[in-house]
């Protein structure tokens, strides 16, 4: 009996060792930078060119205000000493508050940004996502990782994914109206 069960065990660790091997299981792992995707597609392009037009808008705009601000500033600086103490500090005043609202729509253009950029992600991102989930289906990937949200110490580059992801969005996407 003992015998038996030494040659089972003989067949059996052999067999589980080879079968938990990754060489057995062939796996196949692709790497995608979905983020590139986003900002080079021809999706993510238009996007990119709508978000730096109305950042162009925003920044005309707040240099235009930064430059209102610093002249008030000089002037203030040379009417200083001609000016009475309660003069000076109503004017000081009346700069100050200047200054509050530009940061008010300093913060407000970046938030608006913010935002815009955040659309475009929720709106690019998931359909990405079917297009690499659908790549890895057809070929038998055990997995893709993005490495654009995981930092990745190597890779191997032959299984880099992106610029053929990038090339079947090109080709698949049609933007919702």
């Amino acid at each position: 009996m003992k015998r038996y069960g030494l040659i089972v065990a003989a067949i059996l660790i052999p067999a589980l060792a080879f079968a938990a091997s990754p060489v057995a299981a062939a796996e196949k792992t692709g790497f995608v930078d979905i983020r590139e995707v986003m900002l080079t597609s021809s999706a993510g392009k238009k996007a990119a060119e709508d978000f730096k037009k109305a950042f162009e808008k925003d920044k005309a705009t707040i240099q235009e205000k930064e430059a209102e601000l610093k002249k008030l500033k000089d002037e203030l600086e040379k009417q200083r000493p001609l000016l009475k103490e309660d003069v000076i500090k109503e004017k000081d005043s009346a700069f100050q508050k200047k200054v509050r609202d530009y940061q008010i729509m300093v913060k407000d253009s970046e938030e608006e940004l913010r935002v815009k950029d955040q659309e475009l992600s929720r709106k690019l991102y998931p359909e990405i996502q079917k297009l690499v989930q659908s790549i890895g289906e057809k070929e038998k990937y055990t997995m893709i990782v993005d490495f654009s949200q995981i930092p990745l110490a190597y890779y191997s580059k032959e299984n880099d994914l992106t610029k053929r992801v990038i090339d079947e969005f090109n080709k698949t996407y049609k933007p919702k109206k």
